[in-house]
């Protein structure tokens, strides 16, 4: 055997052992990158579900100061009228 002959095969190897080395890595990379989206996408939800949470209770105060609003309004109007018929 030449010595050209076993540097190629030597050459080829060395690089079908270290391809076979980094599709593992790159498998493992990939899992990992899976399993960090589905976290992501599960805060997101969580997320998004405190702001709708947080939207609903913005909404039921801003009914409540609107009602008080109404029942300050209707009693000064209350008053007044029942001023000027003294």
């Amino acid at each position: 055997m030449d010595a050209i002959q076993f540097t190629i095969i030597a050459i080829s190897f060395t690089l079908t052992i270290l391809l076979v080395v980094i599709g593992v890595q790159m498998y493992y990379i990939l899992k990992e990158v899976r399993l960090s989206v589905h976290k992501v996408n599960k805060m997101l939800d969580d997320a998004g579900k405190i702001s709708g949470t947080v939207s609903d209770g913005v909404t039921s105060v801003s009914g409540f100061v609107n009602g008080i609003r109404a029942g300050i309004s209707l009693i000064g109007s209350l008053k007044s009228k029942g001023e000027s018929h003294e």
